[in-house]
Parts: C-alpha cells; structure tokens; sequence
C-alpha cells in the first residue's frame, strides 16, 4: 500500500494513478489522516462469449405459435 500526503501526491499524481492502476491500493493523507484511496475505474465491459448455452436450452418448435383463445381472453380480462 502506498501513502501520500496532499503534496506528494500533487508532485506524483501519475505514478500514483499508475500503481492504482496496476491494483496497489493508494492512499492520500490530509494532516496525517487518510483522507481518500486511489482505485481504478472498471470501465471495461465483460466480453460476451456467445454459445456458452448451447444444449442447454431448448426452445420448443412452436414457442411463436398464436396462443389458444382462453389463454388470450384471461390476459385480456375476458
């Protein structure tokens, strides 16, 4: 873990947010207390992977067919 006080931070702010960066925790001290901690921004999106399902899931031939008319009456309130 990394401390800095307000000034050394403000003198070797890239290399601070570069060791946030590379997962060190940052902290910067205010009066010798901690006052915040440098974390990265996770930014990056998780890649789909397509096809992780396959043969898990089955999908019935008729999945789009119109429903039966009592089916679509009850969701209408008839």
């Amino acid at each position: 873990m990394q401390n800095a006080n307000i000034h050394e931070a403000k003198t070797t702010l890239s290399r601070l947010v570069d060791a946030a960066m590379a997962g060190e925790d940052v902290v910067i001290s205010k009066r010798g207390k901690p006052a915040v901690r440098l974390v990265p921004v996770d930014s990056e999106k998780p890649l789909r992977r397509f096809g992780v399902m396959r043969g898990a899931i089955r999908i019935a031939d008729d999945f789009d067919a119109p429903l039966p008319d009592d089916i679509v009456a009850a969701f209408e309130g008839r």
